[in-house]
């Protein structure tokens, strides 16, 4: 979805701090001590089996709440197996990596049997390559499986040396290599999509990134770019739609053969420098106020035979590490004021969106100056939910104009999450299901996850490592997350957040995390693999 920030137009950071200074007086509603309370709209199937062996009043905070599975063990459904092979899902299985079990012949003459489209997605905090094999057994290309393989950092790590930026693809293209039959290597298209990270440095820097690129593919690697667009920073709309092209393509509800009018999930993407919501909005014909308004937010898109009619939006500024860079500016800012001579004791700024008892050096950005500088943060005894909470809210910017109503948060405008998605699944994905799936029960049945379990789970995380160690004491994997990341109690407070005040999701609305399906990663890139192989791609093989 667009770079834009809707219509307000408005620049993230100022109207942060715009925001900041009419609270000013209020600084004790940030900082000041609250009684702990406890949180409402909790599922009663959270609760502690013993609780009633326990002394209730002891009992404040609930036990690591069971949320719903993710979706990796889902059954597949976008193949049908027609030979007595079994369907293959890496190329380690794959009897036949110019050939497929699916069938024998293409439909179309002339088609080649199967082909292979490459995708890497350039990211803020790394690149991915996904590897798709796709077979030619019906009229578009079906997907069979994937390969996926990641490096650090990012393209746009590299702002000052575009030539290093692209090397550091190398090992991305070299696995294709490894994957892709020869004889097909010349008829493999290939598209290197930048999004946030590289919107974030402007036009010279990521240009020059991207004409590296493109210019160390054409000359070392024989794999087909397609136009100019096949190396370029992804207009943000179309990472979210692509999003929802991938989710609701593998959970079998937008495909010709998907059963009819199956329900489409929403879905929500939260990256390193933004975030996304798409979803399938349906509006009461027999009101006249309730219609689709006109703009950018509106996406037609027609699939598997029919037209779906999408709200979407992408928040640039609004990725979790570019979220944790405005709290950290919000709260510094604050603590400025509030202390004359400088920054509480010994210079510490004490910091509510960190855990209680944890530090943190973090780097602040003075736009202004145009400088850096470290400071030393920490959770003291006023990390928690409810104070971290209170910094939310402003960094969300909830009360921006809102030019064309209704709005979500920042002034851009959704369609009623209420009125027109009441009842959708919703499906959450990248730093939502990292953050989230860590501190999970490992030993249980699939759990449930709603809105307000988010809550639930940052008041225990905000609340240090007492808390973790009554909740997750027999969890190693849990303990090494928590004991590495004082911001953890920021990152779950804003997805909360973004959630409830953003999008205004009701706290008991149900929600599911997800990060591959069928061994085939959620998010963009198969979207965007489909539309790259299903366009006319001709070669000699």
């Amino acid at each position: 979805m667009g770079a834009g920030r809707g219509v307000a137009g408005k620049k993230f950071a100022w109207k942060k701090f715009a925001i900041a200074a009419g609270v000013l007086v209020g600084l004790v509603w940030v900082f000041g001590p609250r009684k702990d309370v406890t949180l409402g709209g909790v599922d009663p199937d959270f609760m502690n089996p013993d609780l009633s062996e326990v002394d209730y009043e002891t009992s404040i905070h609930m036990p690591a709440p069971t949320l719903p599975s993710d979706l990796e063990d889902r059954p597949p459904a976008h193949t049908t197996t027609t030979s007595s092979l079994p369907r293959p899902t890496s190329p380690a299985t794959d009897p036949d990596l110019l050939g497929t079990v699916h069938c024998t012949k293409p439909y179309t003459s002339g088609s080649p049997l199967v082909q292979y489209g490459l995708m890497i997605d350039a990211g803020s905090t790394g690149s991915r390559i996904h590897i798709y094999k796709f077979h030619n057994c019906g009229p578009s290309p079906t997907y069979e499986y994937e390969v996926f393989k990641q490096t650090h950092p990012g393209l746009s790590a590299f702002r000052e040396d575009p030539l290093e930026a692209a090397k550091s693809l190398d090992i991305l293209l070299d696995e294709a290599l490894d994957v892709v039959p020869t004889s097909l290597r010349k008829c493999t298209p290939v598209a290197v999509k930048a999004t946030a990270g590289l919107r974030l440095l402007g036009p010279e820097q990521s240009g020059a990134i991207l004409e590296a690129v493109r210019n160390r593919i054409e000359e070392k690697y024989p794999f087909v770019l397609q136009g100019e667009d096949s190396v370029a920073i992804m207009d943000g709309k179309d990472e979210g739609v692509y999003a929802w092209i991938t989710a609701n393509y593998l959970l079998d509800s937008i495909r010709a053969s998907s059963p009819k009018n199956a329900p489409t999930y929403a879905v929500l993407d939260l990256g390193g420098a933004s975030t996304q919501i798409v979803f399938e909005p349906t509006f009461d014909p027999s009101k006249s106020e309730s219609k689709f308004v006109e703009g950018d937010h509106k996406y037609e898109l027609k699939f598997g035979g029919k037209t779906h009619v999408l709200y979407q939006h992408s928040y640039l500024g609004y990725g979790l590490m570019h979220a944790r860079k405005s709290v950290h500016r919000l709260v510094e800012f604050i603590s400025s004021v509030r202390h004359a001579t400088g920054h509480g004791e010994n210079g510490v700024v004490p910091n509510p969106c960190l855990a209680r008892h944890t530090e943190r050096v973090v780097e602040i950005e003075d736009e202004r100056l145009g400088e850096t500088r470290k400071v030393t943060m920490s959770g003291m005894d006023v990390g928690g939910l409810e104070s971290c909470n209170r910094v939310m809210e402003l960094v969300m910017a909830k009360d921006a104009i809102c030019e064309l109503k209704p709005c979500s948060f920042d002034g851009v405008y959704q369609p009623s999450i209420l009125d027109t998605f009441p009842d959708g699944k919703i499906l959450l994905l990248s730093y939502f299901y990292d953050r989230i799936k860590p501190l999970l029960p490992k030993d249980t049945a699939p759990p449930r996850l709603t809105v307000s379990t988010l809550a639930t789970l940052a008041d225990q995380v905000c609340l240090g490592p007492p808390s973790w160690a009554e909740h997750w004491a027999n969890d190693p994997e849990a303990m090494a997350e928590l004991e590495d990341r004082p911001e953890y109690c920021l990152d779950l407070t804003f997805m909360h957040a973004l959630l409830r005040l953003g999008y205004e999701f009701a706290e008991e609305r149900e929600v599911t995390i997800g990060k591959q399906l069928d061994g085939t990663e959620l998010g963009w890139a198969l979207g965007a693999g489909i539309a790259l192989v299903g366009g006319e791609l001709k070669c000699d093989i």
